[in-house]
């Protein structure tokens, strides 16, 4: 084992301490964006002497927060951060610079910073300054900024797509009938997922079947609304519907239709902003959406939609992760299944789910999975 081996091996205190740092960027949810989520402790030893998480309009990154709470005390101390601290000037000075100044010998991060640009720069600063550092590569600091890496490197959003289930795959017993499926205990779940995104995506025929209100009803804070977006080829979205009468500057709807049609101009006079996209077959175009959506900062959207639009963003190889949510019931032939896909097509080159968690929600359950390596090269899971 060489010199810096031995200097970067863990200590007793890190795990501990680094589950803090998670947990601190875990409250920032929220009230990042569009920055990532990032938690930070100052310690010596066991003992913690500063602490603190990134909120965007408070400025201070978290690792700075944490060091202005220790003060002097962070002189010989040990930082550490659930993401690689920054090492360029934008609308605040670079963490590396405040934690040589600050004196701390030692930095414990939990992953790189996501961004191919940057990434280990800020960790090279600190070993060029002196500062041992130890990389952990932890797993939940990646799934907690997997919407910033996507959106980092590739300028769209991660997209989730959510659903509620039988065992056997139906989301509705007809098309246009709303079926409730599972049970309230899931609600929390749900909401954490809204409250974690900064859209959320339908399709207009949801819209006109269930009625959403598609609000983030957590009850955690944040400091922009969730966005709601519909997508509504040739502009159906009724004027009384429980999302036009609760726009407030967060509704979006995005269709093939002319923005000035009388349609139009009624939802616009309600708060709803209609956006023109380019047609396909008939239907708004989806990769037209994802740009648009990423040229807005959304940097992950939860797609909560019906078969239709659901077969057809997967089809189209744009959903990063599923969320699915079964109830212990089988409704049997002739429901409606989660995505409208042709199956000589699809199947053959479907892929299996990576990074598989299932969760109770009782008396149903989740099920969560991976379609694409967001921290790769945007590679996707499809079997060639």
């Amino acid at each position: 084992m060489s010199a810096d081996e031995k200097a970067s091996r863990p200590l007793p205190a890190d795990a501990a301490l680094m589950q803090r740092a998670l947990s601190l960027a875990y409250d920032s949810i929220g009230l990042a964006h569009p920055n990532p989520h990032v938690g930070a402790v100052v310690a010596k030893g066991h003992q913690k002497l500063g602490e603190g998480f990134h909120e965007y309009d408070r400025l201070d990154h978290a690792e700075i927060v944490a060091l202005k709470q220790a003060g002097e005390k962070a002189r010989g101390a040990t930082l550490y951060a659930t993401l690689e601290p920054c090492c360029t000037t934008g609308r605040t000075g670079p963490c590396t610079k405040a934690i040589i100044a600050a004196g701390i010998t030692r930095v414990v991060v939990a992953t790189k910073d996501p961004n191919p640009a940057v990434a280990g720069q800020g960790l090279d600063e600190l070993k060029s300054a002196g500062i041992e550092v130890h990389l952990r590569d932890e797993e939940g600091a990646r799934r907690m900024n997997e919407g910033f890496a996507k959106w980092i490197r590739s300028g769209v959003p991660f997209v989730t797509l959510k659903t509620a289930l039988t065992l056997d795959g139906q989301i509705a017993m007809r098309p246009g009938q709303p079926t409730k499926i599972t049970s309230d205990t899931s609600q929390p779940a749900v909401h954490r997922l809204r409250h974690s995104a900064d859209a959320i995506l339908t399709g207009i025929g949801t819209a006109l079947a269930d009625d959403p209100l598609l609000t983030d009803r957590s009850g955690l804070p944040r400091r922009r609304p969730l966005l709601r977006v519909v997508l509504d080829s040739r502009l159906r979205l009724q004027a009384n519907s429980k999302l036009v009468k609760s726009a407030k500057r967060d509704v979006l709807v995005f269709t093939t239709q002319s923005p000035d049609s009388p349609n139009a101009k009624a939802l616009a006079k309600k708060g709803v902003e209609i956006v023109r996209t380019r047609n396909r077959r008939g239907h708004v175009c989806l990769d037209a959406v994802m740009t648009e959506l990423g040229r807005r900062e959304i940097l992950s959207v939860l797609l909560e939609a019906g078969a239709e639009l659901n077969g057809a963003a997967l089809a189209a190889d744009l959903v990063d992760k599923v969320a699915l949510f079964y109830a212990p019931r089988i409704m049997g032939t002739g429901g409606v299944p989660m995505a409208r896909i042709p199956a000589p097509q699809w199947f053959p080159k479907s892929p299996a789910l990576a990074k598989l968690s299932v969760s109770p929600c009782w008396p149903d359950f989740a099920v969560e999975g991976y379609l694409h390596d967001v921290y790769g090269n945007r590679r996707s899971l499809r079997k060639n």
